[in-house]
């Protein structure tokens, strides 16, 4: 029975079937999920978690995949809370993981890759990947020598141990262009991203959806992608630390996004363990540091430094910074020796910075530089707790010709200007609309140019318009609409 025809059986007889399950009085949220996962598993190995295309540059990239040993994702089952985050109803912590809403389970495998032209010419043909549970079953495949601005088609193969049967899935991406070339560029970037805060019953998050019909060239995620600390379940080990990246990877939004966007991410304390997380602070549970650095570099197609620079052309230099792994404490006295970044990082920021001629240069970061902030939170260069830091860092910033700051964390959209300094700050906002909190409304301050309380993403478009470079920034709602635009030349 083909897809179609099993869904018009089950519509025919649906009621009968919801009366033999014990569902709460839901509408099981995403119905098709359900549907769908009832239905009598194929065997074999699945790309039910999806594939990254990431860390793309003029002449390599990173790919990431996951082997999954079921077609779909367990389906949602429970209601939500009408309230910021919408945590899940009656969620029983200790059910077994592979019970759990959104739970995907792994699978040991095979798994390689071929990267081809669009014309069909092929550039790379990877051996075969093991896929083991020591990884949760995770496989990174790096790739080399690439040419600058070309668009390549990625195929993937994967099969089980004891199956020749071959499950297979594509994608597609562009690489950089050369650094002097005066090419255009759009990308898009946002944060904040709760598996319960989902804002499509079926497809998860209508800003991936909205980003992909824009076609950009890359996309940057800042942090918080999954919360650790939040219930359905909270993450206390690591089993129940992996089901997170699975159930948000299962999503049918970020598994389309993914196979056409190529992405790079930055990490914050949510993704590593807990809410203003540091070394030292912890643990979690049975949940430590250390194990949420291992589950990260599992989880993100990235090798060597967290902390890294990304030229696309003439016109535009990124530096993505890491914000956790080295601070200090941040119930430590302010001083010139409290950092957030570490000396190390600090020191390669400045000289690439300083090394650089791109016409425009932006930080991303996961947490504030200008802000403003709440003056209760203690983690960030915006805050007073890190004041010595902050200050060096906007006078830095400010003092580079058309540089500015994206940052991720915030739960609302905004624009500020540094009264100091002048350096322009832009928050995206959370992915979702019931993820904003923690500004009130209508509090606006001297700083702020924008500010909305909901969700969306930010797009940044790169291009000349008559020889004049330009940059525009423009925050846009989760249908994609554009809210508010800034634009300036260089």
């Amino acid at each position: 029975m083909n897809q179609a025809n099993r869904r018009n059986f089950f519509r025919k007889s649906g009621l009968s079937l919801l009366s033999l399950i014990a569902i709460p009085k839901i509408i099981a949220q995403p119905i098709h999920r359900f549907l769908e996962g009832i239905s009598k598993a194929p065997k074999g190995v699945f790309f039910t978690n999806g594939f990254k295309i990431a860390e793309v540059d003029k002449e390599s990239a990173m790919l990431w995949t996951r082997l999954c040993g079921q077609e779909f994702p367990q389906p949602v089952r429970h209601q939500r809370q009408e309230k910021v985050f919408r945590h899940p109803i009656n969620f029983d912590e200790d059910q077994p993981v592979a019970e759990m809403d959104g739970a995907v389970s792994g699978s040991p495998g095979l798994v390689r890759a071929k990267v081809s032209t669009k014309s069909g010419r092929s550039v790379y043909i990877s051996s075969w990947k093991v896929a083991e549970k020591a990884d949760d079953f995770t496989v990174k495949i790096p790739v080399k020598g690439l040419q600058p601005n070309t668009a390549y088609q990625v195929d993937w193969e994967a099969k089980a141990a004891d199956n020749d049967t071959i499950r297979k899935e594509n994608g597609s991406f562009t690489t950089a262009p050369s650094d002097t070339e005066p090419a255009s560029v759009f990308f898009t970037t946002s944060t904040c991203q709760y598996f319960w805060s989902f804002d499509d019953e079926r497809r998860g998050f209508q800003t991936y959806d909205s980003m992909r019909r824009l076609e950009p060239d890359f996309f940057i995620h800042t942090g918080d992608y999954i919360y650790y600390d939040k219930p359905g379940p909270l993450a206390k080990n690591l089993e129940k630390a992996r089901h997170k990246w699975h159930a948000m990877d299962g999503w049918l939004s970020l598994r389309d996004f993914y196979k056409e966007v190529p992405v790079y991410m930055v990490k914050d304390d949510h993704d590593l363990l807990k809410d203003d997380m540091y070394r030292g602070k912890g643990p979690y549970g049975d949940l430590t540091f250390d194990d949420g650095l291992k589950l990260w570099y599992e989880n993100v197609p990235i090798e060597g430094k967290p902390y890294r620079t990304l030229r696309w052309g003439k016109d535009l230099q990124v530096w993505l910074v890491e914000g956790r792994e080295y601070r200090s404490e941040n119930t430590l006295e302010d001083g010139p020796e409290k950092t957030i970044w570490g000396d190390e990082q600090k020191e390669w920021f400045q000289e690439s910075v300083e090394a650089s001629d791109a016409t425009f240069k932006i930080l991303f970061t996961a947490t504030p530089v200008v802000g403003p902030d709440r003056e209760n939170k203690t983690d960030n260069h915006a805050n007073e707790s890190f004041r010595h830091e902050g200050e060096w860092l906007r006078n830095f910033l400010s003092a580079q010709p058309n540089m500015f700051v994206v940052n991720g964390d915030r739960h609302w959209q905004y624009v500020s200007k540094d009264k100091e300094t002048g350096l322009m700050e832009f928050g995206s906002g959370p992915v979702s609309d019931c993820h904003s909190q923690g500004w009130k409304e209508g509090d606006v301050r001297p700083e702020h140019r924008f500010l909305r309380l909901k969700g969306g993403f930010l797009s940044i478009r790169v291009h000349r318009n008559a020889q004049t470079p330009e940059i525009l920034f423009e925050h846009r709602d989760v249908l994609g609409k554009v809210v508010h635009e800034e634009r300036f030349e260089g």
